[in-house]
């Protein structure tokens, strides 16, 4: 009976223990090419993570990942032993990413999808200011802050969390809009918002206080608008052990273990 995994492409990063860890791995599986692969086995940190996602982001590959990294959040344990079995027991998270649509000062538009966040960040000395609009109804007339950030639940857990944010659980269908470091309103924390939102953010005084924009590692600077929603069109596919889901390390999150 033919497995549903059978094709296993592995990608690594450049660390000495995730290359040894492919080596052994390819050794054994074999590595396919990953347009022909049944399944994306990804060996590293969750920045390598972050890195497959974004290259099979409109493939519909499943993506497995095994932590020879720095950070494992997103990472299944590395072992070598029966990788098919494992993979036919997996369960299967969605995410849906975000995209970023950025307007600089020269009226260029940039735009980009973000796996964790898209996140806004003053430019030099100065604190930004900001006038943010949900679904085109003002919202916030001003936020004098070092920046902010829209979090998908799969990003909740990461800067936004560094940032006061909430955690969301994964398959909650909200957003978290975090300040970071904010000023006025001192006291304000964020929103929870429906992933269904449309998010504005307006640069205020952008030639004294410049602020550049960035979704996951893309960047866009000088920005005077950005744009943010859910991109429902895009649906990537992530494959954690039973016991180890992304719905269960954001669980174990809120409670500090």
């Amino acid at each position: 009976m033919a497995k549903r995994y059978e094709k296993i492409a592995f990608v690594a990063s450049a660390g000495a223990e995730a290359q040894a860890a492919l080596k052994q791995l390819v050794d054994i599986y074999g590595n396919h090419d990953s347009n022909h692969a049944d399944a994306v086995v990804a060996l590293g940190g969750d920045g390598l993570m972050l890195q497959t996602l974004h290259a099979h982001m409109r493939t519909g590959k499943p993506i497995y990942g095994m932590h020879r990294g720095t950070v494992g959040f997103l990472m299944n344990e590395f072992s070598t032993h029966d990788l098919h079995a494992r993979l036919e027991a997996a369960r299967e998270s969605l995410i849906n990413p975000l995209l970023m649509r950025a307007t600089d000062v020269h009226g260029t538009v940039h735009i980009h999808h973000a796996i964790n966040e898209v996140a806004l960040f003053r430019q030099t000395h100065q604190a930004a200011r900001l006038r943010i609009l949900i679904d085109e109804h003002e919202r916030m007339p001003e936020l004098i802050a070092d920046g902010i950030l829209v979090a998908t639940p799969a990003g909740s857990t990461a800067y936004n969390l560094s940032a006061q944010g909430p955690i969301i659980p994964i398959n909650a269908a909200l957003l978290a809009l975090t300040p970071i470091s904010a000023f006025r309103p001192r006291r304000w924390r964020g929103a929870l918002l429906p992933n269904t939102a449309f998010v504005v953010i307006e640069v205020l005084e952008g030639d004294k206080r410049p602020v550049a924009a960035v979704a996951d590692h893309d960047e866009a600077r000088d920005v005077r608008r950005v744009e943010v929603l859910s991109d429902k069109t895009i649906s990537m596919r992530m494959l954690f052990d039973p016991g180890h889901s992304l719905e269960e390390r954001i669980l174990r999150e809120q409670f500090g273990y």
